[in-house]
């Protein structure tokens, strides 16, 4: 479908949004004039909620003012400090046969995308931007990333940013229309609950028995109305939505034309793992310190990502040759990314290959700067005011510490239920010492197959879950005493350093103690042996409940 087809149908969708505002005013009209003839009280009784029902919907229907365009916070890249970046841009523009953007702009997602500021409700270009994530440039090559850049333009030449604020338009005026109403639903459905629970009481007054409050009818035309809105809702957005997966085809065999078939479909396999393992990164690296209120050194925020793909890369490979398993939505705005290799690699072989000459991100005169400079253009003002790590083995001992310290899993739960005091590791060894380990598992959150278990059966449901619960509450004790560190590494999980020298043979006699003691004949003495020398906590009676 061409462009100026796609345009005219973005248009007749809206235009039906105004069809049908005309058709649900004209039957209200109707309804007051069939109400001249009945009585004068039920006439300004239609009249009043014809009023009330058709002010929404003249609002929606001169809501004409587009929603604002944001732009995504991000860092300026200017052409004067990066020059390879702007002539790459350029020359890619000059070749699909489209106006480069006017502004770069330098994000923190894993995202390449374009704006444009058009004139005229959409109909007629204007200024544009494009916007490049960092965790992109970090991970792709440069012959990947030429063909995210003429996918983008695809949408240019496609004159799809000139049709999204048509769209977007029809979405805010039924958006907002259905909200209304929905909205004056609540309002009547309040009024007539609070209307009745004063009648309740005065009949409760009068020794009288209260009835039940029921709201079933009230606001149920405002309802009907926001149901007719939301059927049409529901047709413009899978309307305009299979446009917008037809226009990302289109975009993907531009990019193969532009960059090369075997780019565009390397860069299409490897977004969907990049943001993978962003993700990762940012949840067990860049934010370990967090509990401690602790941020990686300046610059690493964003900049250690580069680390971690460097190191896992035989893992990300393994992740590349499987493409992703996706069930597709009528409102999905992108098709599923397996589709969209298959369909670029399904085209004739162009001869070009995808060389990988070099990291994107060599296209930044200096990235390390910009990584720098993006934290405190995207990051939370709190972050930003927290304390830097030295390094990031300092970054992990910190959050470790801290998360430690604030340890709270389902075992601290059933102890303090069970014995009624303050849970502590001294309180639940003399649990296990007194007998009444599996009496306290029974309060531990169970599947129904381990609730339902007795003797035996129930032991072997619950241990492994206990063994990993008593272990973690031993490590954190070890912790709060300040004997234990942690091993940082971009290649693998961190792991917990155990004092005793050997750091393998602490972590098995750990396991064998924590073993010992949930075994059907427990043995707390292994575990003791491990724990630091306390003030004893064990005076205090416990009050242990029967089961």
């Amino acid at each position: 479908m061409s462009s100026t087809l796609r345009a005219v149908r973005a248009l007749i969708l809206l235009a039906g949004f105004q069809l049908l505002s005309l058709v649900l005013l004209g039957v209200l009209a109707a309804v007051d004039w069939a109400a001249i003839y009945a009585p004068s009280s039920v006439t300004s009784k239609v009249w009043l909620v014809s009023v009330v029902l058709a002010i929404p919907v003249v609002r929606g229907m001169f809501m004409l003012r587009l929603p604002d365009i944001e732009e995504p916070p991000g860092v300026p890249l200017t052409e004067e400090a990066e020059p390879r970046l702007w002539a790459m841009v350029r020359e890619l523009a000059e070749a699909a046969g489209t106006r480069a953007p006017n502004t770069i702009i330098l994000t923190a997602e894993v995202n390449a995308s374009v704006m444009e500021r058009p004139r005229f409700g959409g109909l007629l270009p204007g200024r544009r931007s494009l916007h490049l994530g960092l965790p992109l440039l970090t991970g792709l090559s440069e012959a990947q990333f030429r063909s995210v850049l003429a996918h983008e333009y695809g949408h240019y030449i496609g004159g799809d940013t000139r049709l999204g604020p048509i769209v977007a338009r029809g979405r805010l005026q039924i958006r907002r229309t259905i909200a209304h109403f929905h909205e004056k639903a609540d309002k009547k459905v309040a009024q007539e609950r609070a209307e009745q629970e004063k009648k309740s009481a005065r009949r409760v007054a009068k020794g009288k028995e209260a009835k039940e409050v029921d709201t079933t009818g009230a606001g149920a035309t405002y309802r009907a109305m926001a149901k007719i809105y939301t059927w049409y809702g529901t047709f413009f957005l899978r309307a305009s939505q299979s446009t917008a997966r037809a226009e990302e085809f289109a975009a993907d065999r531009s990019a193969a034309r532009l960059a090369g078939r075997d780019a565009t479909a390397s860069a299409l396999r490897e977004i969907p793992v990049l943001s993978s393992a962003y993700d990762f990164y940012l949840e067990s690296y860049a934010t370990v310190g967090l509990d401690a209120r602790t941020m990686p050194p300046r610059g690493a925020f964003f900049g250690g990502f580069n680390d971690l793909l460097t190191a896992r890369e035989l893992q990300l490979a393994d992740m590349r040759a499987e493409l992703p398993v996706q069930q597709l939505s009528p409102y999905d705005s992108h098709p599923p990314i397996g589709e969209r290799v298959r369909a670029v690699e399904a085209l004739p072989d162009d001869g070009r290959t995808d060389d990988g000459r070099g990291s994107a991100l060599g296209l930044l005169a200096d990235p390390r700067a910009l990584a720098t400079a993006l934290e405190p253009a995207v990051l939370a003002e709190e972050l930003l005011g927290f304390r830097r790590a030295e390094d990031w083995p300092e970054l992990l001992r910190s959050g470790m510490t801290a998360r430690l310290g604030e340890l709270d899993t389902p075992l601290h739960r059933a102890l303090a239920v069970y014995t009624k005091s303050a849970p502590t590791l001294p309180a639940l060894l003399q649990v296990i010492d007194e007998g009444h380990l599996w009496q306290l598992a029974r309060r531990l959150p169970l599947s129904e197959e381990a609730s339902a278990a007795q003797g035996r059966a129930f032991r072997e449901f619950v241990r492994p879950s206990l063994e990993g619960l008593v272990r973690t509450w031993v490590i954190s004790e070890l912790s709060k005493q300040g004997l234990l560190d942690w091993e940082f590494s971009w290649s693998e999980s961190a792991t917990v350093v155990l004092p005793g020298g050997d750091p393998e043979a602490a972590g098995e006699a750990l396991g064998a103690a924590v073993t010992a003691a949930v075994a059907d004949r427990p043995d707390t003495a292994p575990l003791r042996a491990l724990l630091p020398p306390t003030p004893s906590e064990t005076g205090t009676d416990t009050d242990i409940e029967s089961v």
